[in-house]
Formats: structure tokens, sequence, C-alpha cells
């Protein structure tokens, strides 16, 4: 299995930050809009040096929306940033009319998704925001894995001509993929080839994903990891392809069951290779309050959960 190593911890939110200000260096077309949160989503280097770009619409997001929607009228690429359960769940009518069903060119930029928002509560920590974006037809959606993953997908989506929600986050998690990668949506990464079973997971959970796998290789058992940062358009054919060597596959994502990354592959291949399959995700419970780590160990979203349930398929096909 392939060694992966990191140098830093660092939040994925301070990747679109860092991706942001460089679109505004490069690409004049390129407006943002927060909802009261521009030092949350470090998008403060971004408003300093394009003060005219930048527009602040206040604890209003359903206008943030339609604003964003009517700047791409006149040829601008708007990134509208706000924390995921206000990005989503707040303003669905907004973004389902004035964005999807409209075709318009704006990035709904989402961070503090998942579990992992942490002390603020079930109220905030959205968990179902994956399943209502990829309902969206011609909906992109994102879920990078760190730092320099999150900095290249937000450079990338300026170049997308559509509606696009990425999705990122509020801990400091390992920054491991290379730097100034080039991005490109719709392409699943191949982290690690193996032969027993594939683990495909996104966002927070893929760094997770290669724990389990270094774990799983010292008990003989070889994992393909593959980080499926963009969830729909999915990447059928890497999926299918690592199935045709594993026989067995096991989902992992900070995002409820129900609606996820994992229920997108399980209906693709109901439909093309049924295959054993295993979730590791939030089933059918509300988030609580309490510290990042704490919160993935109790709902089960960390290594050991991958590990166990990719022993449960291989001991099938024994």
């Amino acid at each position: 299995m392939k060694k992966y190593t990191f140098t830093e911890k660092i939040d994925t939110r301070s990747g679109f930050g860092a991706g942001l200000t460089e679109l505004g260096r490069t690409n004049p077309n390129v407006v943002a809009l927060v909802a009261d949160l521009t030092g949350s989503l470090k998008m403060g280097d971004f408003k300093k040096e394009n003060p005219e770009r930048f527009f602040q619409s206040g604890i209003a997001e359903a206008n943030m929306m339609g604003m964003a929607a009517g700047f791409t009228i006149g040829g601008k690429i708007p990134f509208a940033g706000t924390f995921a359960a206000f990005a989503t769940g707040r303003v669905y009518d907004q973004i389902r009319q004035s964005i999807a069903y409209s075709q318009k060119n704006v990035k709904i930029c989402a961070s503090h998704a998942g579990i992992t928002l942490g002390e603020d509560g079930a109220t905030h920590q959205i968990l179902e925001d994956i399943g209502m974006m990829k309902m969206l037809p011609g909906m992109v959606v994102i879920s990078p894995c760190d730092y320099n993953q999150t900095k290249a997908a937000t450079l990338a989506i300026a170049e997308y001509e559509g509606p696009v929600y990425l999705r990122f986050g509020r801990p400091a998690v390992p920054n491991f993929t290379v730097a100034d990668e080039k991005f490109e949506i719709g392409k699943a990464q191949m982290l690690s080839e193996g032969t027993d079973v594939t683990i495909v997971a996104t966002g927070h959970m893929v760094w997770e994903a290669i724990l389990a796998g270094e774990a799983l290789e010292k008990e003989g058992i070889s994992a393909e990891i593959i980080n499926i940062h963009t969830i729909k358009p999915l990447d059928t054919k890497a999926i299918l392809n690592s199935i045709n060597k594993t026989g067995c596959i096991v989902s992992a994502e900070e995002h409820q069951k129900a609606g996820g990354l994992g229920e997108s592959i399980a209906s693709f291949l109901s439909e093309n290779n049924p295959t054993p399959m295993e979730f590791v995700a939030i089933n059918d419970v509300w988030g609580q309050s309490g510290k990042p780590n704490a919160l993935m160990e109790k709902y089960g979203l960390n290594a050991a959960s991958i590990e166990a349930a990719a022993k449960r398929l291989v001991a099938k096909k024994a």
C-alpha cells in the first residue's frame, strides 16, 4: 500500500479562502458574497484585495442566493459563502428555482459541514446537504479531502460553467495531497491500489480510509483506497474498475447514510454490477454538541469502523 504522510493539520475552509484569494488576483469576473461570516469562511483576504467585488448580505442567506443568481446574468462568477446548514437547508427554494432550475453559474461554498462542526450541535451540523444538492438536476457536488485539494477545487470550479456545491469544513485535518495538483471535476483519485476490498471515501473521511488501509495491510488484507471528491458527477468507471478486482466495497462519509455518497454508489451498482457493500456514515440520527474528534468516534466515523466493515466483507468472500 502506498504510504501517505502529512506535515501539518489545517482546516479545509482555509483552502477555500486561499483559492478564492488567488481567483481574485487572476479572474476579474469572480465576485464573492457572504452572509455575515467573512472570518469563518476565510474570505477576508479577498475582501481586502477586492473590496469592489465583495458583497456582504448580512444574515439574509436567501437574498444572497438571489443576488448571486443575478450576478451571473452580467457575466460574473459569484462565489456565495456561508455555513453548510444555511447554504442548503435555509435557502433550498432559492437554490432550486433561481440557480439549479435556471442553470446559473453560481458557486455555493458551504463551510462547517458535517458532524465536525462540533460544539454548535445538531441545528448547525448539516448531515443531509449532499443528498439535497445531488438531487437537483445539473448541480455538481464536490467534497474535497484536505487544504490543498480544497484550494485546487475552488480554482477548478471557477472554470466550470454551471452551478456547483462545494462542501468543506471547520476542523484542522491532515494536509497530505500534492500542492497545486490539478483538480479534475468528476475524476476520482486513486490513492492506493489493492485487490481484496475497495474503500471509497469523501471529505474528512479520506484520511480515515488511508489509516484503515494501513491497518488492514498489517493483517494481510489489500485495500484499494479511492478518494471520491466529486460526488456528482460520480466517477462510475473508477468504481467499476475497482470492484471488478476486489468484489466488494466500503463507502465512508461524514453525512447521513440516506442520500449520501454510498447511496449513489449502491444505486449505480445495483443496476450495473450488484456488489457486496458496507456503509460507514451517520445512520438516521441527529448530531450532538461535542468536540469534533469525540463526535467522530461516537458516531463511528473513523478508521476503526472502516476497517471493521472491510473485514466483514472480506470474510463473506472466503
